[in-house]
This record gives C-alpha cells, sequence and structure tokens, in this order.
C-alpha cells in the first residue's frame, strides 16, 4: 500500500516518532532520536521491554492492535520499526495516515525467504544455489535428482527464522524430506552449503530523495548461528570486494525504493566470490559498533531517514571490534547453574570498551543481552582488546 502521507519536508526536532517493536533496537532507537530532540513513541505487548523503559510513551498493545496502531499514527509524524517480524499488514494500515519507513512491502520481503532469495536474484545480486520448498506436496513431487543438486545443504523455514533457528542442516536426499516434515511441512529454502571463506555485512542508509550513506563493510564471526563478534573494516576485504557489497546492498535497496537503513549480509566464498545471504529492513546487530566508532551511527540515521531530514557522515574515525553479549555469561556453569552478574566493573576498566546493556530484566542463556564496542587506532588493537574481553566473559569466538 502506498502512503498517503509521504512528508514533503523534514521533519523537525520536537515532532513524536513511533516505533514499532520494544526490543534492543528500538530502545537505541529511542537513544538517538531523543538526543536529536524527537519524541518517541513505542508500540510493544510487553510492559518490560527495553524500548519501552525508556521511551517517552509506551503503548501496551499487540502489533496487530487497530486501536494503538491508530493512536500510534495520530501522534507521530513517521513511524519506524524494529524487526522484521512485524506484521506487515499493521505497517500498511500506518501508513494510511502517516509516513512509514520501511514500507511495509519491504517488510514482508524480508519476512519470507522465498520471496527475498527471488527478490534479491531480480535485482541482479546473487544468491547461492536453491529450491523452493512450498509445501510437503511440493515436496513429494521433487525427485531426489533435484534435491541432490543442492546438497549438502541447509534447510530454513521461509518465515520466523533468525539466529540460527528453524534451520536444520542435512546431507542426503532422505535426511532433507525427513528434516522437512519435522518442520512440519511449512513453506521452506533448501540452500547448497558453499565453500565459506568469512561473512561480511553491508550496511547503507537510504534517503526519500534516494541519496545513500554507506558504512564501512563489516567483518562477521558466528557461534551457533547468533552473531559472535564484528570487526571494522573488514580486515580480509580487498577494495573490490568491499565496493561490490555496497554496490549490491544499494542496488537492493534501490529496486525496493527503500527508506531507511537497511543490512545486507553476503558470504564471501574461498573464489573471492560473493553471495548474498538475506538482508534486514532495520539497523542490525552488526552495525552496532556505529554507536561508538562513527560520526553518525546507524540508529541515528535510521532517525534522519525516517525524518527527511540530511543523512548524517557514516565515516569511521577509529577501527571497531563488537563483541556480542548473550545471556550464557551470566551463567559461567552452564543454563543449569545459578545465575552469577558478570564482571562488568574489568570490562569498564579496559580503556577500549563501551559497555552497551540493553536493560532486560532476566538473563536467559542464548538472549541478546547487550554488547561490547571496542575502538582504537588500529584494528588489531581493537581486536585484541575484543579477544581479551572474550575470555575474560567466556564468549566463544569460533
Amino acid at each position: 500500500m502506498t502512503t498517503t502521507a509521504s512528508p514533503k519536508s523534514p521533519i523537525l526536532p520536537g515532532a513524536w516518532l513511533g516505533m514499532v517493536g520494544g526490543g534492543q533496537l528500538g530502545r537505541m532507537f529511542c537513544f538517538a532520536a531523543q538526543s536529536m530532540g524527537y519524541r518517541v513513541a513505542v508500540l510493544d505487548p510487553d510492559p518490560t521491554s527495553p524500548a519501552g523503559a525508556v521511551a517517552d510513551r509506551h503503548l501496551r498493545a499487540a502489533y496487530d492492535d487497530e486501536a494503538a496502531l491508530a493512536e500510534l499514527a495520530e501522534l507521530c509524524d513517521a513511524v519506524s520499526t524494529e524487526f522484521e517480524n512485524v506484521p506487515a499488514a499493521s505497517l500498511d494500515l500506518l501508513a494510511r495516515t502517516t509516513f512509514v519507513a520501511p514500507a511495509g512491502r519491504c517488510v514482508a520481503i524480508a519476512q519470507d525467504r522465498i520471496a527475498e532469495k527471488r527478490f534479491i536474484e531480480a535485482s541482479g545480486v546473487p544468491v547461492a544455489p536453491h529450491v523452493v520448498i512450498e509445501s510437503a506436496a511440493t515436496m513429494a513431487a521433487l525427485d531426489d535428482a533435484a534435491l541432490d543438486a543442492v546438497l549438502p545443504g541447509i534447510l530454513k523455514t521461509a518465515r520466523l527464522g533468525y539466529d540460527g533457528k528453524g534451520q536444520v542442516r542435512v546431507r542426503t536426499a532422505r535426511e532433507a524430506r525427513d528434516a522437512h516434515a519435522a518442520l512440519g511441512g511449512v513453506p521452506c529454502v533448501l540452500e547448497k552449503m558453499l565453500p565459506l571463506a568469512y561473512e561480511v555485512s553491508a550496511l547503507i542508509a537510504r534517503g526519500v530523495d534516494g541519496r545513500c550513506a554507506v558504512f564501512p563493510l563489516a567483518q562477521n564471526t558466528h557461534h551457533g548461528g547468533i552473531l559472535s563478534l564484528t570487526v571494522v573494516p573488514a580486515p580480509a576485504a580487498d577494495d573490490a570486494l568491499v565496493g561490490d557489497a555496497q554496490q549490491a546492498a544499494m542496488r537492493i535497496a534501490a529496486t525496493l525504493d527503500y527508506v531507511g537503513v537497511l543490512c545486507v549480509e553476503f558470504f564471501v566464498l574461498e573464489d573471492g566470490s560473493l553471495v548474498a545471504n538475506e538482508m534486514a529492513p532495520r539497523p542490525h546487530n552488526s552495525g552496532h559498533y556505529t554507536v561508538d566508532a562513527c560520526a553518525a551511527s546507524q540508529f541515528e540515521q535510521q532517525v534522519r531517514a525516517m525524518t527527511r531530514m540530511p543523512l548524517g557522515n557514516p565515516a569511521l574515525h577509529s577501527a571497531a571490534a563488537m563483541l556480542n553479549i548473550l545471556g550464557d555469561v551470566w551463567f559461567p556453569d552452564g543454563a543449569s547453574g545459578d545465575a552469577v552478574t558478570p564482571p562488568w566493573d574489568e570490562v569498564a576498566a579496559m580503556p577500549a570498551a563501551r559497555l552497551h546493556l540493553y536493560g532486560k530484566e532476566e538473563a536467559r542463556v542464548g538472549r541478546k543481552m547487550g554488547h561490547v564496542n571496542f575502538t582504537a587506532a588500529t584494528l588489531d588493537e581493537a581486536v585484541d582488546a575484543a579477544t581479551a574481553c572474550a575470555r575474560l566473559l567466556r564468549v566463544p569466538l569460533d
């Protein structure tokens, strides 16, 4: 649905901005917007949501609550979202009377791996070889040869999969069929496992006028399917690869007519080629370093894009590393042990460290609780500091 409320001029500080979603990304959006003089209303059903705790107003309602959506639209001059699993229909409803960035149609594509793969390919950006499995009937109709062509592979649910959830590694056609049945026969993508050298993410901000601000390419390390460490600038990437990844992200954004912050994750293969993995229509975990290492953070850019203000300077003023902090660090003896407060005083004593905790009331194994940014004159210094902190907190880096 096309909004009838696209701003014709900048939305200036003092106005109300809306955020659908109350997690840590919404919390950091609040900080950025409030520092610029805006007021923020957060829509989230959780009374203890991290963003709701710091917002100027917290609407405690479901994401599809029409009365709450109407209240948010009436109050706010522009609305954004902090995660892609918010109902796209809710964003469309908001867009009838207020400006929404990114638009519901952009979020809808990112919500579905099948739609996402097709869209990225249509944008001229390569993706991994894959087979779309719409249903149990589709799987039954596929012969083993069609499956073998993308094996060994990873079977991924089309919807509601993130941080390694909804993903099963399979080696044979029989394993693929069994895994699909175990997942309930839901729509899936079976994606070929490729010879991976490393992973990078391209983060950009795009304004209503089509202008882009491009952050430095980040190189990422995952553990258990969850981001563990980000280093910037990407040490393994040469200038040509950096340019290719950034241009691909901008091409995807232009094809979407996207407004806001967009992250595209890429696999870099052993032969040096680049393959798009997925996109996130929002600020991204791998972009948290921007708060301490860039002239304008990804959250400030989100505010600027949705308010039609000029985009900020994405330049890196310090080499950076970002260490993701999960609830695991509260449980040094494992999930069955007692929770212990991590040694934050020792983290704070590290000269390069900037601690960011998300205000979540309960630590749980696997739950994102915060991150630590490290900035330094050289990348080696930043990485060494992050590695030392990882040892201190017992954060695995591989």
